[in-house]
């Protein structure tokens, strides 16, 4: 037989590729959607088979019977508005939509998931944001499995149920209207910090610093609260990148994929002062502060934000020449911030206004404190 009709299954398996080539095949029909395992990937390209795509019902994400028989029903306040659907159907969303599954695709390739860990998001409007569905792989992620909600967590379009964790992304762009792409993930040397409530140093790799630089470490609360998603607030306005106590790291960006470059950057820092820790075993060496300076500036000019621009709000040890004896620091204390109209700490830290607004009170206390001595005499 010349080809091999697949197109009854939601999955296709290295088995089916041997069975294929065994029986003759040079060709399989797989239905539109259908989910290519890795290894039947590699198994096709071995044997010279192709993968044909034809007509057929879209597949969801593969899951297992205990998984599927638990699947959530998308969560929705109301029928999605011909707006919302307009704008969850518009050119630009289908790019996005691309652009998530492909960054989906490279986390799962560098090992930074496993399971139906992780999740990807990214701010298509005002109040609309696009992300990943729940309980589903991010290799097998397809653009119609994308969903859109609003800045509340109510899903306004898609077929697929969002993800629990969306409740963290909806913090970083309610206190960060520049960030665009958020990805959570868990890579292992990067996770290693989080589970043991430590950060990496600063000042070793010039590449990280100016792409990512100092981070926090959260303190853990239950994946998928409200809490869990608040733990970000006293620090995501002036870091890029964030450990999540003894769970994992999240990044924002410009885009989906610098958000994913973040991940890639400290995963790989982290890793390399491990390999310099226990193979090399030598202390680190330190960039000299003054050329530290001059990455600090180069960060500036990006507009990349880093505690170390606003020193008087956030508190991070000075930098010394010192080679690095601990490679694992104690993280840093929360940045100041402005209140939120809901108390929370999510205001803009470091930004125009408040550190106005501190000035006028210091000016204030000053005026005051100098009537009362001259009252005193």
């Amino acid at each position: 037989m010349s080809s091999l009709d697949l197109t009854a299954q939601r999955v296709i398996a290295a088995r089916d590729i041997h069975q294929a080539a065994s029986g003759g095949a040079k060709e399989i029909l797989a239905r539109k959607g259908a989910v290519i395992t890795p290894l039947a990937a590699d198994t096709a390209q071995r044997r010279a088979l192709t993968i044909r795509e034809v007509g057929g019902p879209a597949a969801s994400c593969p899951a297992g019977k205990d998984a599927s028989t638990a699947r959530p029903a998308p969560l929705a306040s109301a029928a999605a508005s011909p707006e919302a659907l307009a704008l969850f159907n518009s050119p630009e969303a289908e790019r996005i939509k691309a652009e998530i599954v492909r960054t989906g695709r490279k986390l799962w390739l560098r090992q930074y998931v496993d399971g139906n860990g992780g999740n990807i998001s990214y701010r298509l409007g005002p109040n609309e944001v696009l992300c990943t569905p729940t309980l589903c792989s991010k290799y097998d992620l397809t653009p119609e499995l994308i969903c859109m909600v609003d800045l509340d967590g109510n899903q306004l379009a898609g077929t697929a149920a969002r993800t629990s964790e969306i409740y963290l992304h909806l913090e970083v762009y309610k206190a960060v209207p520049e960030a665009k792409g958020v990805v959570h993930c868990h890579p292992p040397h990067a996770t290693a910090y989080a589970i043991t409530g430590r950060v990496p140093p600063t000042g070793v790799v010039p590449e990280f610093d100016v792409f990512v630089g100092a981070v926090a470490c959260t303190q853990y609360e239950t994946p998928g609260t409200r809490k869990f998603a608040e733990t970000v607030l006293p620090y995501i306005r002036n870091y890029n990148t964030v450990l999540l106590g003894n769970h994992g790291i999240v990044c924002w960006g410009g885009t989906v994929t610098h958000a994913e470059w973040y991940a890639e950057v400290l995963e790989t820092y982290c890793w390399t002062l491990t390999i310099a820790a226990s193979q090399v075993g030598a202390p680190v060496s330190r960039i000299p502060s003054a050329k530290t300076q001059d990455l600090l500036n180069i960060k500036r000019r990006l507009g990349l934000p880093d505690p170390r621009l606003t020193p008087d709000l956030c508190p991070i040890p000075e930098a010394t020449d010192a080679p690095i004896e601990d490679i694992a620091l104690m993280p840093p204390k929360p940045c100041a911030c402005a209140l939120s109209a809901t108390g929370q700490c999510g205001g803009p830290a470091g930004g125009r206004d408040s550190v106005d607004a501190e000035a006028v009170v210091r000016e204030v206390t000053d005026a005051v404190m100098a009537a009362l001595k001259t009252r005193g005499r």
